[in-house]
């Protein structure tokens, strides 16, 4: 297997976007080979199989969506509160929106692995992990809500998500007023004293 780590982030790049183009079908070795202008048989030295291929885009997807540590400490400098919440929230969406192909990509990988157990178990550890992560930095952060909170918007974002980059009901909201609207809905304060 070849190992030159900035050639392997290339070919995963190249997968998400043949995934997010031509969907699971249209992934191939083949076709991620064309997609990053490389020579026939590439993509098979990196990823001896289909399922290795994917398990790759699943792992990579992932590192392409980490959040820039700037705007993390610019957020966590501010006072626990359900404006603080509301905010990460507007950034989670904000990142996940701002390359489109990468979130369907996602949206794909997720119905690929309802098909293919070895690949849910990898997406699924993984999703699972940033849970248990989210959860983690959540209460350390002092943020409103605990656990079912965090799982609550998490639903509620991905079907915000699944509505703006695929077919759309259009029902014409901003979806500033939608996040702001989900998280005042769905997290539940405590009174105050």
């Amino acid at each position: 297997m070849a190992r030159n780590p900035q050639r392997r982030a290339a070919l995963a790049d190249a997968g998400l976007r043949v995934l997010a183009a031509a969907g699971a079908r249209g992934l191939t070795h083949r076709a991620v080979d064309a997609e990053a202008g490389l020579p026939t048989g590439t993509a098979s030295n990196y990823f001896r199989s289909r399922d290795d291929l994917l398990g790759a885009l699943a792992v990579r997807i992932f590192e392409r969506f980490a959040p820039d540590e700037a705007v993390l400490a610019r957020l966590g400098s501010r006072e626990p509160s359900l404006d603080l919440f509301t905010d990460y929230v507007r950034y989670i969406v904000e990142r996940t929106t701002r390359h489109p192909d990468l979130t369907r990509a996602l949206i794909e990988l997720r119905l690929e692995a309802a098909r293919r157990p070895g690949l849910a178990r990898i997406l699924g550890d993984t999703l699972r992990l940033g849970y248990r992560d989210d959860v983690a930095f959540h209460t350390a952060a002092g943020l409103p809500g605990g656990a079912f909170e965090v799982a609550l918007l998490h639903y509620a974002i991905d079907g915000l998500l699944l509505d703006l980059l695929t077919a759309s009901i259009d029902a014409g909201f901003d979806t500033d007023q939608v996040v702001e609207a989900l998280v005042s809905r769905l997290v539940v304060t405590p009174p105050p004293g």
